[in-house]
């Protein structure tokens, strides 16, 4: 996977306390350990996504999320589109567009 996706590393030291990848338009595998989170590593981790969506003209991201993060990308401006399962598992499938943003 890291060979097709652009992968983004938050680390403090020497530790990697987070990552994000960006593929396509698809925004994947955001992690921030739990002793790091609510910290702004994840937002800062997603604006560096962002910012490589801008530069490569991708207009709209879109993000397969779980419940417990819905509340952190409705944050980040991105609504929920629709539902997906895999069995029982739930993944909320959101979007935000990077057009009306500077």
């Amino acid at each position: 996977m890291i060979g097709k996706r652009t992968v983004f590393v938050a680390a403090i030291g020497s530790r990697v306390v987070g990552t994000a990848s960006l593929d396509g338009s698809v925004v994947r595998t955001v992690f921030v350990s739990p002793d790091f989170q609510t910290r702004g590593i994840g937002k800062l981790l997603m604006a560096e996504v962002e910012r490589t969506a801008r530069q490569r003209n991708i207009g709209r991201l879109a993000v397969p999320s779980s419940i417990s993060a819905e509340t952190f990308y409705a944050q980040l401006g991105f609504e929920a589109v629709r539902d997906s399962y895999f069995g029982e598992e739930r993944t909320i499938i959101m979007e935000r567009s990077l057009e009306d943003r500077p």
